[in-house]
């Protein structure tokens, strides 16, 4: 079967949260943008990048299982898209054994956590959020085996 192409994953993610935004009133794209490229500079691979645009998809419904099991992407991008896709109620040491299980997930939880701690983007929120989002971000790099202080790094 023939893979998707970057720019095609692209365009679908793109599309796929038209209109929404994040919790800094950005357009959501910009995320998926952010860490397709962190994912890159940290010496992603092809698969790696495509997950990154499509890591969010499934959690917030923008795309469904369903999509994604049918459509032309390789395993490897389909099983990171899994398990970066938080599960309702999830604890967060079993969300990160399911990253640390899937070869190439962890790496795009990186981009994805280096792009969410980012102070520019923390800085848009209030005290209180910008507080609780920077002690779960925290947490959960360490939790991956990841150093818990680093923010924003490779863009």
């Amino acid at each position: 079967m023939t893979h998707l192409t970057l720019a095609e994953v692209e365009a679908l993610a793109r599309a796929a949260h038209e209109g929404r935004t994040d919790k800094a009133g950005r357009p959501y794209a910009e995320h998926l943008a952010a860490v397709a490229d962190g994912v890159r500079a940290r010496g992603g691979d092809a698969e790696q990048i495509a997950a990154a645009w499509l890591h969010d998809a499934l959690e917030d419904a923008a795309l469904s299982e369903e999509w994604l099991a049918a459509a032309a992407l390789s395993e490897r991008t389909k099983a990171v898209v899994r398990a970066l896709t938080k599960r309702p109620g999830e604890p967060p040491e079993a969300y990160a054994r399911r990253i640390l299980a899937t070869p190439g997930a962890r790496l795009v939880k990186e981009a994805d956590l280096a792009h969410n701690a980012d102070p520019a983007r923390l800085a848009a929120l209030d005290g209180p959020t910008r507080d609780r989002l920077t002690e779960k971000y925290a947490r959960m790099r360490a939790l991956l085996g990841l150093d818990p202080r680093a923010g924003a790094g490779a863009r």
